[in-house]
């Protein structure tokens, strides 16, 4: 070896030393140029970053490193703090709300928690939304259009195009990872639907989960709507059942007291860590499901019908101020062209019986509204407790989009009849459920009338991209000590997608240039902290121009005037018309907004040439933010194919108990033939249990054994069920006193024939166990489109609601399953009644 080769271990070190220090100076970040608090390199240093690059690069090892810790000095590298000063954040949003429903906008319903943050703040009358849930709240929490955010429709919809793939990019940093990045606590408490509805299972991927959107905490529901007393929910990415074993459960309160929790535990850890909580309870999105009390309080208040319902409210917004003196109450539907011959029922045309029932849903709306204020009003109340009211800056939206008309024009007792096109519940069955509205045995949405007197003084109701009865939202903004107009009123035309820069401005950070190593598209909205000046309140709005669209509805403001398209049929005909031509087809309407608040005076016809101008306009903004292709088929694109883990296959296997499968993720049985076979093992004594099992009180099938005897129960909407079970009323010698199953290995089958093609035809399904059949029956009717909303395929047990009243859950199965087989014919929806029938699916998900 030469002497050269014959290195020392000390030696050796040494070199190494140097190599490091090398690559610390390399890396030295920006960070080293902004100032650290208190003595650089100690565990108390803190450093606030220019935020133009999160996560913020590491900053050098400023300490020294020698052979021995003895000669060494540690370097911790400071903990990074948002801006001195910056506020804690409490943004809330409630969901299908329009400008009407609440008091604080002239509603008849009480929101004393959101008049208690326009009192000590400020009151916003044009604020818009998208007209639809997840595309408001992907521009929400992202600051760019609902398209540039991927989120053109639902995720349920979506298609292979930028604008509509329901992916939140990683070009599109949301709020929550922002503030993350710059120090404070972020948490999201509700619903989320802005997962891609592929991705909802605990395969992932989970980077579009609130946790890979910059959460770092998550407490709450999955997709559109979930039931409120056993809700499909989750803490992170983990499946939790907290209503077990807790009588009166409701969500709407275990979100309140969650929230609460996380707030106190926060307080403890890290008193001084602003935190950026986002709050979003499923009130009052379909199912309507507030607690009794809640109920009894609005006993008799909608008696006057919704026609008097409207005038009262009308009369209340003229009085707050929240629209102008001048403004015009739009028409009730009644035929015309403007409303695409949509006719609503007159409240003196109704029958007593209906007058009944109709007040009831609305009753159990407005119990709705007010039990999820009042929830909010908790957690508002928490942060007055902990002594930060002073310095948090609240942000209540009410409402995601206008109040839904997806409750057809009767309402109904189980959403899940409407969704699959049954659009008049018999009214006997409805009454069924007159004193147990919005109790755990409904699932409820009340009558299209209702929401459209909800949406005053705007034509049209949510989905309606085109007009404000879709769009416009009541907003109160506060912040002690920086709004100098307490209790004002603002007018300024303002978006969702103004409230990212808003909080952004208000707490001193940038948005960011790049994020994990990516290029990030420019925040597309604009800070309202200019109105909160007292000096600005009449000042000129400084977003001048916004677009609006979805399914084909259109329109584009700019500069106190507005151009939309007329929708070519009622929403609350779920997409059964036929559709326009994009181009040519669709009618469109100009309104000068800054004298026609309500969008009451068509001025097309008087002045073609603005029309002209704005419609070129449009098409500019819709070419910039990703919104083309149009696509006006609706609920057709449930078709598309999308990157799903079970897209194309027709035979699943499991074995033992698997619970809380997502529907996107389990075997679809509807409008097709199936075979379900289980292979069980029975113990000694026997076994019962569910074995299988997919929806529940309001649809869905299940196999069990029920004291050990075999049986398959399909339950048709709630409307009626079918059960296949051995015993009385089965052929002699097929099992005529339904015995239990002895101990040992048994398969038992359950094969269902479809008389397609269409949707909801009929068939037959036969039960049998080792080869012998044990009962046959024939159904004229099946669920053709949507068998359960929120809950899940389970085996070997069942977590929600049970198929019918036989049992009680969880009913874990006793015995073993060996193998579970379900084997998937060919869908049999004939292209024309796919299309026709899709359209009205996806209600579900809205």
């Amino acid at each position: 070896m030469s002497t050269d080769e014959q290195t020392t271990p000390m030696k050796s070190l040494k070199h190494i030393l140097v190599i490091q220090s090398c690559i610390l100076l390399a890396v030295a970040s920006p960070l080293q140029a902004q100032q650290i608090t208190s003595t650089p390199g100690s565990p108390s240093a803190t450093v606030t970053i220019d935020g133009k690059q999160i996560p913020a690069p590491p900053m050098p090892f400023d300490g020294v490193i020698k052979e021995s810790y003895l000669d060494s000095t540690p370097y911790w590298p400071p903990r990074v703090v948002p801006p001195k000063g910056a506020p804690n954040i409490l943004l809330i949003m409630t969901d299908d709300q329009g400008y009407g429903v609440s008091s604080t906008f002239g509603g008849a319903i009480p929101t004393p928690a959101l008049g208690r943050i326009a009192k000590t703040g400020l009151r916003y009358t044009q604020f818009h939304s998208t007209a639809l849930c997840s595309p408001t709240r992907a521009a929400l929490i992202t600051g760019r259009n609902h398209h540039s955010a991927g989120f053109g429709v639902v995720s349920e919809l979506s298609t292979g195009y930028p604008g509509y793939d329901s992916v939140i990019g990683v070009e599109n940093a949301t709020i929550g990872a922002i503030l993350k990045e710059n120090g404070y606590a972020t948490s999201w408490f509700g619903k989320n639907h802005n997962t891609p509805s592929f991705q909802y299972s605990v395969a992932g991927p989970f980077d579009q989960w609130p946790s890979g959107m910059g959460f770092d905490y998550f407490y709450g529901f999955m997709g559109g709507e979930t039931n409120q007393w056993t809700p499909y929910l989750f803490r992170d990415h983990t499946q939790i059942y907290p209503w077990i074993g807790k009588p009166g459960y409701n969500l709407t309160t275990d979100l309140a007291d969650e929230a609460i929790k996380h707030m106190r535990d926060l307080n403890a850890a890290a008193p001084d860590k602003p935190f950026f909580i986002y709050y979003t309870p499923g009130g009052t999105h379909s199912p309507h499901q507030p607690t009794r009390e809640w109920i009894e309080k609005f006993k008799g208040k909608f008696d006057m019908g919704y026609e008097k319902l409207r005038e009262q409210i009308f009369a209340n917004q003229k009085q707050l101020g929240v629209i102008p003196a001048n403004t015009q109450l739009t028409s009730w539907p009644d035929g015309q062209s403007e409303y695409a011959g949509a006719k609503l029922p007159r409240w003196d045309s109704l029958s007593m019986v209906k007058r009944k029932l109709y007040a009831r849903e609305a009753e159990v709306f407005a119990a709705y509204v007010a039990y999820t204020d009042y929830e909010i009003g908790r957690v508002i109340q928490e942060v007055d407790n902990e002594g930060k009211l002073d310095n948090t800056i609240m942000i209540y939206i009410c409402g995601d989009n206008g109040t839904s008309a997806e409750g057809t024009l009767y309402g109904t007792y189980n959403s899940l009849t409407a969704y699959n096109g049954i659009f008049n519940v018999p009214e006997p069955l409805q009454l069924l459920h007159y004193e147990n509205w919005g109790s755990d045995k409904t699932y409820p949405h009340m009558a299209v009338q209702w929401a459209w007197a909800f949406d005053t003084p705007f034509k049209w109701t949510k989905q309606v991209a085109s007009h404000f009865g879709g769009t416009r939202q009541g907003l109160a903004i506060s912040w002690p000590g920086h709004i100098t107009d307490v209790g004002g009123i603002r007018t300024q035309f303002h978006h969702v997608i103004d409230i990212v820069p808003t909080i952004l401005e208000a707490t001193g950070i940038k948005a960011p240039e790049e994020a994990n190593g990516i290029k990030q598209k420019p925040i597309e909205g604009i800070s309202m902290v200019y109105t909160f000046d007292k000096a600005n309140a009449n000042a000129p709005s400084k977003r001048d121009t916004q677009y609006f669209e979805l399914g084909g509805n259109r329109a584009i403001y700019h500069d106190g005037w507005m151009a939309n398209t007329t929708p070519p049929s009622p929403v609350w005909e779920l997409g059964t018309g036929k559709l326009p031509d994009l181009a040519t087809g669709y009618q469109w309407e100009l309104y000068h907004i800054a004298d026609d608040y309500s969008q009451n005076n068509d001025l097309a016809a008087k002045n073609p040439d603005k029309l002209k101008e704005l419609q070129a306009l449009f098409l500019t903004e819709a070419a910039k933010y990703n919104v083309f292709p149009l696509d006006n088929r609706a609920f057709v694109r449930l078709q598309t194919p999308r990157p799903s883990a079970v897209a194309g296959k027709t035979v699943f296997v499991y074995a033992g108990e698997n619970a809380g499968i997502p529907l996107g993720n389990a075997p679809g049985i509807l409008d097709k033939d199936f075979t379900i076979t289980a292979e069980v093992t029975v113990p000694k004594g026997g076994a019962e249990g569910m074995i299988v099992t997919m929806g529940g009180r309001f649809g869905g099938y299940g196999l069990f054994l029920e004291k050990g005897k075999p049986v398959f129960v399909y339950n048709l909407l709630d409307l009626e069920r079918f059960r296949w079970e051995g015993g009385v009323g089965a052929a002699i010698g097929k099992d005529f006193f339904g015995r239990a199953l002895n101990p040992g290995k048994h398969t038992l089958v359950f094969d269902f024939k479809y008389d397609g093609p269409g949707p909801g035809k009929g068939g037959t399904g036969v039960l049998s166990v080792d080869g012998k059949e044990l009962a046959r029956k024939t159904l004229k009717h099946t669920v053709p489109l949507v068998i359960t909303a929120d809950e899940t395929f389970d085996i070997g047990i069942d977590t929600r609601t049970g198929v019918d009243e036989s049992y009680k859950l969880p009913f874990r199965f006793t015995g073993t399953i060996d193998k579970l087989t379900f084997k998937l014919g060919p869908s049999q929806l004939a292209e024309a009644d796919r299309k026709a029938a899709e359209e009205r699916f996806a209600k579900v998900n809205d």
